[in-house]
């Protein structure tokens, strides 16, 4: 064998492994620097607020407040956002203040488009690290606190967990939405073969229908959340004006309202929907009946609807909902081939709308409810199965009656055999 055709063969061996260790440990290390990037922003954010309301506390109500309370709160606050219960003054909190976890998948879009190559180990790597943050800082939050001991260990395991896996959905969620945003990113469109086995493509595309048309019913609550905000602005000005606040004080009350107010929104989706929400165990705020028992001094509570807003006129804003159902409908029957649609291919792409529009309710309404403290705020937001079962009903009726009617309109013209 000559000696060019032995410096031919070697330039045609594979890369030893160690090399391709090294490849993967680079993506991944850009997954991982992304996720403490979005970690240190939106952690900072919150701290700093938190920080400052706690030490503007002893001049506004004489409470003893510091710096190592306010990054406590802060922490708390943070890993609430994720789902994480959050222990305090006897009670626990579960109400996720959506406006944070808004904060944070911003922050974990923006860091992993710029940062993060978009591939699998920095995705892996990237997720693994956020939930490992987040899990940190709940059992430092017990130890450095001091609360584990008296919580008990099951106490302390639930958080933990709750920790963890609140770090792997919203960080590989965020980080996800980043890569395939990124110009270089992976495509949805390259992911749906992988699923024709188990799932037909008229059923992933009345999934797709489903996500327009709960992302047009939450627009719709957000604008009904908006009309009640300004409605019953002097309310909540009055109740903010009781509380004594100084200016810091009314600024960062009007920040942590903020904070709350995708949750508002989300509870008005639920009143359209009909089954409407509860602030406090025996209240009902709904388009056919306002019940309501005295309720503490948050500003943020002046602007639920009165009884003005349960009409006979109001008990229609479930055909709202049906609308929206209506639209993604429209939006299925526009990425369908007329010629050969069968009414059982719009049986699977109505399926696909009821298990998603559900699943996306159920998940929403989980979050914008709970608890948010003792007494009347122990239970707040929607009933989450029985609202969940309502849109899931509402939005795929109107995407049925629109497919039916774009079917039958078809045969009647002879275009669908």
């Amino acid at each position: 064998m000559s000696a060019a055709s032995r410096t031919a063969a070697t330039r045609v061996v594979e890369p030893p492994v160690p090399g391709r260790l090294r490849e993967r440990l680079a993506l991944g290390s850009s997954g991982v620097w992304a996720a403490v990037q979005s970690i240190g922003l939106s952690y900072t954010v919150v701290t700093l607020l938190a920080v400052v309301a706690v030490l503007d506390a002893p001049s506004a109500s004489g409470v003893d407040g510091g710096l190592g309370a306010g990054v406590a709160v802060a922490t708390g606050l943070w890993l609430l956002g994720h789902g994480v219960p959050l222990s305090a003054a006897g009670t626990t909190l579960t109400i996720v203040p959506l406006g944070i976890t808004a904060l944070v998948l911003f922050t974990l879009h923006v860091a992993a488009k710029r940062s993060a190559v978009p591939t699998l180990p920095a995705w892996v790597a990237g997720t693994v690290t956020y939930a490992a943050a987040t899990t940190a800082l709940a059992i430092a939050l017990d130890v450095v606190g001091g609360t584990a001991a008296a919580r008990g260990a099951v106490d302390v395991a639930v958080q933990v967990g709750a920790a963890a896996v609140g770090g792997l959905v919203v960080g590989g969620s965020g980080i996800a939405l980043g890569m395939f945003s990124a110009p270089d990113g992976p495509l949805l469109a390259g992911l749906a073969p992988r699923w024709n086995p188990y799932l037909p493509d008229t059923f992933r595309l009345g999934m797709r229908a489903a996500v327009v048309g709960v992302g047009l019913l939450m627009g719709l609550g957000a604008l009904l959340a908006g009309v009640w905000a300004v409605l019953g602005r002097d309310t909540a000005a009055a109740v903010a004006a009781g509380l004594g606040a100084g200016w810091l004080g009314t600024v960062l009350l009007g920040l942590a309202q903020a904070v709350l107010m995708p949750n508002l929104a989300v509870w008005a989706a639920a009143w359209l929907a009909g089954p409407g929400f509860a602030v406090g165990q025996d209240s009902t705020f709904s388009p056919t009946l306002t019940e309501s028992g005295p309720l503490p001094a948050v500003p943020l509570l002046g602007y639920l609807p009165g009884e003005s807003w349960s009409t006979p006129v109001a008990a229609w804003a479930p055909a709202l909902v049906v609308a929206c159902g209506a639209v993604g409908g429209w939006f299925a029957w526009r990425r369908l081939e007329p010629s050969l649609v069968r009414p059982r291919d719009l049986l699977w792409v109505v399926a696909g709308v009821v298990v998603v529009a559900g699943a996306l309710t159920v998940l929403l309404q989980w979050a914008a409810g709970g608890s948010g403290g003792a007494g009347v705020l122990a239970v707040v937001g929607a009933d989450v199965w029985v609202t969940g079962a309502s849109v899931a009903a509402e939005i795929a009726g109107g995407a049925a009656v629109v497919l039916g009617g774009y079917l039958l309109v078809g045969r009647w013209r002879g275009d669908i055999g």
